[in-house]
């Protein structure tokens, strides 16, 4: 079987990163077909929200593939990670809206993929954090710099520097999560949100999340005229004509990504 498995589902694609016996850890394999399922989400109008998920019910991911790792060179351990910061941020910059369904472990590398989606949910017995420093190393996929973006300086460089790890319930404290579900609920819950998303114009919502995503990396001024683009976009389509004669009708939107 694959080491990542993706389908489409109502608009909605599923990323399951799919090595359960070891954790579902990143070893070059994994993130090199992810990489490539990624790039077929990018430019597929027909889906419209993607959640990543991790098989099994231990964990999402655990991070790097340390048995790997061991058996590396220097220059094999800096293009894995150079694969893996490469990978996550073509999860960020995604036009779709993602999901992260944290069902277990979510450490390292794992947690790192957690913070490039745009959104994260977690069953209550999962724990993550940012356990590098632990290991000898720093986060190499991003973490340090989206984790501070999401909580702050001063509470990202704690959970660096200590290497702590989390539970749920600390976690949403945090800001980091979304919502703590039970483990049952975990996939509808997800689900539900993606449907919600789902459910307005594909344009509308990638602008959006463009505008938000972008602007938050800016001054206010610079960001004001990011949002002015973003809606220049939004203006000649056929969504935006369909919402008004919805509108009209009393009926809800058809809506088409057009």
């Amino acid at each position: 079987m694959s080491v990542v498995t993706y389908e489409v589902k109502n608009h909605v694609g599923y990323v399951t990163l799919n090595r359960p016996d070891v954790l579902n850890c990143f070893n070059y394999e994994t993130l090199s077909v992810l990489q490539g399922i990624v790039d077929d989400i990018y430019s597929d109008r027909n889906v419209r929200a993607v959640i990543f998920l991790g098989a099994g019910e231990r964990a999402f991911s655990a991070g790097a593939d340390l048995k790997e790792r061991r058996t590396l060179s220097e220059s094999e351990v800096r293009r894995n990670v150079k694969k893996i910061r490469e990978v996550f941020t073509s999860v960020e910059s995604l036009p779709q809206p993602t999901i992260a369904a944290l069902n277990g472990f979510a450490f390292g590398g794992g947690f790192e993929l957690a913070l490039a989606c745009d959104f994260r949910y977690a069953v209550k017995e999962t724990k993550m954090g940012l356990t590098e420093t632990s290991l000898g190393i720093i986060p190499g996929a991003g973490g340090t710099q989206r984790l501070p973006r999401l909580i702050g300086t001063a509470k990202a460089m704690e959970l660096v520097l200590t290497a702590r790890k989390l539970t749920s319930e600390e976690a949403y404290e945090y800001g980091i999560l979304n919502g703590v579900v039970a483990r049952e609920d975990l996939l509808s819950n997800c689900e539900k949100l993606a449907q919600e998303i789902c459910q307005n114009a594909p344009i509308a919502v990638q602008q959006a999340k463009f505008a938000v995503r972008e602007g938050m990396n800016v001054d206010r001024h610079t960001g004001m005229a990011i949002e002015s683009k973003a809606y220049e976009v939004t203006i000649p389509t056929n969504d935006r004509l369909e919402a008004l004669d919805a509108f009209a009708e009393k009926r809800k939107p058809l809506f088409k990504g057009e």
